[in-house]
């Protein structure tokens, strides 16, 4: 019986690498636009209210780090397990890639729970940490009360989702996202300027998507169709895949973290030294950014199974091939990305906001921010080396290294010694030509280096199996 379209697995053994990551890259690709329309859609129409809409915006905007914060633990017990998974299924290991799958479900589900009751216990003081003023609380607040009851829902979907692609069909881990999306896109208007809900009316919009998104990710892995399935008996913990999981998990959280990190510093300086506009301006233009990000975020994220079972199967050759079409095509699109930006500013800044005010104020720090993105190329095809390859230490000194140890510091730093408002800006660019170089670099005399020697070693082996045989049958 033929597969479905959508329910076709995807071979990584066969075919040009580059071929494999765009099968999987390109519905990636669409679900993470998709994916990203859950909040960028709701700072459209919150940008967009009317009255008041900039201040609403600058409080949606203080629930960043929360949010970023929620997907980080997403990452630390999902997409932690990937590479594992990955690897246990290019060594035709299946039974240990369903416990993989199993705890990372357990491990996603009790982590939502404390996530949650956090959330809620210390809203107030967290978000006036983040940057608060009382006037933006309030409509943070709002959203807030809303937004974390789906907490369990949106870190079921993301964390899972990619236990789909891993498996070889990722037009089924697009239409996970997809349906929820619809749902959110259709929502939206509803909520906040149908029932007049506002704020309040965004949050409820995200929630119901997201767990109608979760419930299709969990029906589908419970499926007898997957290689892999969803079982129950492997939903009990185990201490040496638990470990495995968060080392290499640790990475994305650190990502997730430190971003929650910078958005923090970001805002609470902004309010400091520009208020509460410059935190609204923020919000548009990391919206922006994670516009701009999701193609390499996707073409990233589908090489990574792609490369990891390849890196099982001891295909060093596709391994090295998968790695250098990342930092290609990586740095081609960021160019061209880069080049956009500062072509048509205002117009991409209009998308979230019809403040004039904050549209005047706002369009030089998008320039200053997006400057010299293209190295983000470079950052991106480090980082997703290492993590495909289980190298968690490089991993996460990487992703600590740029945002923690550079932007941060900057962050803090620049606005105190005569560069205002516009050195919060500043720090992201400075960020993404030390931090980026660095961690390319590293990944080509460490891991490249090493897929090198093993590809040697294996070649050598087969020449002296060869000789042997020669030998013999002389």
């Amino acid at each position: 019986m033929k597969q479905t379209s959508a329910r076709r697995q995807i071979d990584f053994l066969k075919g040009p690498v580059w071929q494999c990551i765009l099968k999987q890259g390109i519905p990636l690709t669409i679900a993470q636009l998709v994916h990203l329309l859950y909040n960028v859609v709701d700072r459209v129409y919150i940008g967009h209210m009317g009255d008041g809409s900039g201040m609403a915006l600058t409080g949606v905007g203080l629930t960043f780090p929360i949010v970023t914060l929620i997907m980080g633990f997403a990452a630390l017990f999902g997409t932690g397990g990937i590479p594992l998974f990955s690897i246990a299924r290019g060594k035709g290991d299946n039974a240990r890639a369903g416990v993989i799958l199993g705890n990372a479900c357990t491990l996603i589900g009790i982590s939502s729970v404390v996530v949650t009751a956090i959330g809620y216990l210390f809203m107030r003081p967290i978000l006036f940490a983040f940057g608060a003023s009382e006037a933006s609380y309030v409509y943070a607040k709002e959203y807030l009360n809303v937004y974390l009851i789906g907490t369990a829902a949106s870190m079921l979907s993301t964390g899972l989702n990619g236990y789909i692609n891993a498996q070889g069909y990722p037009r089924i881990g697009m239409l996970s996202i997809v349906i929820g999306a619809i749902a959110n896109i259709v929502l939206d208007p509803l909520f906040i300027f149908v029932l007049h809900m506002g704020v309040a009316g965004a949050a409820l919009a995200t929630v119901l998507s997201q767990t109608i998104c979760a419930a299709w990710v969990l029906r589908f892995l419970i499926g007898k169709q997957n290689p892999v399935p969803l079982r129950a008996r492997n939903l009990a913990l185990k201490g040496e895949i638990v470990s495995g999981i968060a080392k290499l998990g640790a990475a994305s959280f650190i990502m997730q973290g430190t971003t929650c990190l910078v958005q923090i510093a970001c805002n609470a300086t902004l309010q400091r030294f520009g208020g509460d506009v410059y935190v609204g301006i923020m919000t548009v233009v990391n919206s922006v950014r994670e516009i701009f990000m999701l193609p390499v975020n996707g073409i990233i994220s589908g090489s990574q199974p792609v490369i990891s079972f390849n890196y099982g199967a001891k295909e060093y050759g596709r391994v090295r091939s998968g790695i250098r079409f990342n930092t290609l095509v990586g740095a081609a699109y960021t160019l061209v990305a880069w080049i956009l930006v500062l072509v048509f500013p205002k117009t991409w800044f209009s998308v979230f906001s019809d403040d004039v005010q904050m549209i005047a104020l706002g369009v030089p720090e998008l320039r200053i921010y997006f400057f010299g993105f293209v190295c983000m190329a470079l950052q991106f095809a480090g980082q997703s080396a290492f993590q495909a390859l289980g190298d968690a230490k490089h991993a996460i000194f990487f992703s600590l290294l740029r945002k923690a140890i550079i932007v941060v510091p900057l962050t803090l730093l620049l606005p105190r010694i005569g560069f205002g408002v516009n050195g919060v800006f500043l720090a992201e660019p400075i960020s993404n030509l030390i931090g980026g170089t660095a961690c390319y670099l590293t990944m080509r005399l460490t891991v490249c280096r090493r897929i090198q020697k093993l590809s040697e070693q294996q070649t050598g082996k087969e020449s002296s199996h060869v000789s042997g045989t020669r030998e013999s049958i002389s």
